[in-house]
């Protein structure tokens, strides 16, 4: 009964450590203690005035402890550090935790998806405690292993020539190789998607998603520092500049999280190019704070897309020089369609190169120039 409530894992308050495996070989083995909170003898840590003499060991006066823990909990002579107050919360929250994730149905599982790749000089790191911590309790992780499709030890950086090839292919080969079979197979039935990564890459990962319905994305916040989407309820106010005149080419300013002017692009793709512009009232980092807003955002790529496609003519490239939260960016890529818009084209704002370079393209065959 102890092992079943407590999930063979150590009760201790962060510890959680699982007790059917040796922890240095891997190999299966029982390493479970039982510990008394009201203590078995009455000289014991905590005495056991409190507690009837045929409950000493009743389930409800035991925790199911690692070794390591049980010496902790004993050694606390005076019962002062390790109350039964606090023994008996311990026992309680990681029982209530227990029960909450095994009830949880399978409409409600969801397998995570980490992306990481190099920002400059700043790698990546996605953790699976905090990024799983986000989804409850609309959704319960479906595995402790992530889905991590990230390019490990890289160093690459966006500026270096290889960077965009290689983090591009690599992307591609890793969904491919990870996530897709799991999709097809049908073993995997909802994704949970977090992803860091400068946004070219991000977009990319969105196409790789756009024929999976049941997806979630989040966006990581920087205050409060947490992947978890935040309450409030203010609504985005987009304002679409359409260009006056046709172009040869044809680009779309995506400026969300900054401002990008113009001139910049048009360093890039010369005069002669037709500029759409997406923004807000005040484009600025935090922008995207909860689902609704993000929502919001992607229907309006959507519309914005068909309102191209429609006035392109026969141009066939959509140049894209995004400022935008990293959800943002996943949700352009996913909401693409690349059998109906024009193909794409997407550069990123490189420091060390003094403006925007070019960097993934989407829908476009090797070699392409324009």
């Amino acid at each position: 009964m102890l092992w079943g409530v407590a999930a063979g894992r150590c009760q201790f308050r962060g510890c959680n450590k699982p007790l059917w495996k040796n922890e240095a070989t891997n190999l299966q083995a029982n390493i479970a203690q039982k510990a008394h909170i009201w203590s078995f003898s009455d000289d014991g840590p905590r005495g056991n005035e409190g507690i009837a003499e045929e409950d000493i060991n009743s389930i409800d006066n035991l925790m199911l402890v690692c070794h390591g823990c049980h010496k902790l909990i004993d050694d606390d002579l005076d019962g002062d550090t390790f109350s039964v107050q606090l023994l008996q919360g311990m026992k309680r929250q990681h029982e209530h935790r227990v029960e909450l994730v095994t009830s949880v149905e399978q409409n409600m599982k969801s397998h995570l998806l980490l992306y990481g790749a190099n920002i400059g000089d700043q790698g990546a790191v996605l953790h699976f405690e905090n990024t799983a911590a986000a989804m409850i309790p609309d959704y319960y992780p479906a595995s402790n292993l992530p889905l991590e499709i990230s390019l490990k030890n890289s160093n690459f950086q966006d500026h270096d020539d290889f960077y965009w090839d290689l983090e591009s292919k690599h992307l591609a080969k890793a969904f491919n190789e990870k996530v897709k079979p799991g999709i097809t197979s049908g073993a995997i039935s909802h994704l949970s998607i977090f992803g860091l990564a400068p946004q070219p890459l991000l977009m990319k990962l969105g196409s790789l998603l756009t024929d999976i319905p049941e997806i979630r994305v989040f966006q990581r916040h920087r205050e409060p520092q947490t992947w978890k989407w935040q309450n409030n309820e203010s609504e985005l106010h987009f304002i679409l500049e359409v260009p006056k005149k046709p172009g040869e080419k044809i680009a779309i300013n995506l400026s969300l999280s900054a401002s990008i002017n113009n001139d910049r692009i048009y360093r890039v793709l010369g005069d002669d190019v037709s500029i759409w512009t997406l923004t807000v009232d005040s484009p600025h980092r935090d922008l995207i704070r909860t689902e609704a807003q993000l929502i919001m955002l992607r229907d309006k790529i959507r519309v914005v897309l068909d309102q191209i496609k429609r006035l392109a003519g026969d141009r066939k490239v959509l140049h894209v020089f995004p400022a935008m939260p990293v959800s943002a960016a996943i949700e352009f890529g996913r909401v693409h369609m690349p059998k109906a818009d024009l193909s794409l084209r997407i550069y990123d704002q490189s420091k060390k190169r003094d403006g925007f370079i070019k960097a993934v393209d989407i829908g476009l065959e090797d070699g392409f120039d324009e």
